[in-house]
């Protein structure tokens, strides 16, 4: 599966750059491997330091890779699909489309080619190779999914879903990295008003989430179960929680995921 032949990732903005520098930390892609393209391309003078291949030639980019991820914003996907479509072969490339709200139907009548096309939503910390990355496909070539597949794999985890989940999956994994990190920052503020300096109460928060989340995943356990573990019958745990459900936490969280799916639906407009 290593036999993947380039990579670019067309307008390598925040979550662009992040899959680049996740795929360079997987050691299995050399940073020459990696184009990434934008506008202006100077804002990449960094990652072109590092060795990575930069240029405002989205096509150019193309032309020298398998594998096109597309990074854009909704607005900017339109033309720069279309622009890139001439390119655009559908026995050599795979176009995986990072862009909020696109179908894959949409994105095959900008194309007007039977090239295979993923979706993917991952969230920013496929930099350090801890993103949960969503993928889905209508293509019957195995090769598309399981190259993508095998792609975020290196840098996180992956699920494959059906279409119709992108928009809630946008919502929980990828806008779901700024709720957890405001949940963090609250429990530091916390720690901070019971006497912790901010730069301890900060390291706490932030160990403590991570160490939640690794009893998670390490057992397979559902959070309840290990909620109850440290509970007591009048403790401080079950204190604190009741107090933080008496002021919305849960109902917060849920609203705020709810809210963000309905407006990751709509970010691409129909026509």
């Amino acid at each position: 599966m290593r036999n993947i032949k380039g990579i670019a990732i067309i307008g390598a903005g925040n979550i662009g750059t992040s899959i680049a520098e996740g795929l360079d930390k997987s050691g299995l892609f050399s940073k020459n491997e990696i184009t990434l393209t934008r506008r202006h391309v100077e804002h990449l003078s960094s990652f072109k330091e590092q060795g990575f291949q930069t240029t405002s030639d989205n096509r150019a980019a193309v032309r020298q890779s398998e594998i096109i991820i597309v990074c854009v914003e909704p607005q900017q996907a339109r033309s720069v699909i279309k622009d890139i479509a001439i390119e655009l072969l559908p026995e050599k490339h795979i176009l995986i489309s990072v862009v909020t709200g696109l179908t894959i139907s949409q994105t095959k009548k900008l194309i007007e080619k039977d090239v295979p096309i993923v979706r993917a939503m991952p969230n920013t910390a496929i930099s350090i190779r801890e993103s949960i990355t969503c993928l889905a496909t209508e293509d019957k070539r195995a090769r598309a999914i399981e190259k993508a597949q095998y792609l975020f794999n290196t840098v996180g985890k992956t699920i494959i879903i059906d279409e119709e989940q992108m928009s809630a999956a946008t919502a929980l994994g990828a806008c779901g990295i700024a709720f957890f990190l405001r949940a963090i920052r609250a429990a530091s503020q916390g720690g901070i008003e019971i006497g912790f300096n901010s730069e301890d109460a900060l390291k706490i928060a932030a160990q403590t989430a991570k160490g939640a989340a690794s009893l998670i995943i390490g057992f397979n356990n559902h959070p309840e179960y290990e909620i109850d573990r440290v509970t007591t019958p009048k403790g401080c745990t079950i204190s604190g929680l009741n107090q933080m459900e008496h002021g919305g936490f849960s109902s917060a969280m849920i609203k705020g995921i709810i809210t963000s799916a309905e407006k990751a639906a709509k970010l691409y407009p129909i026509e």
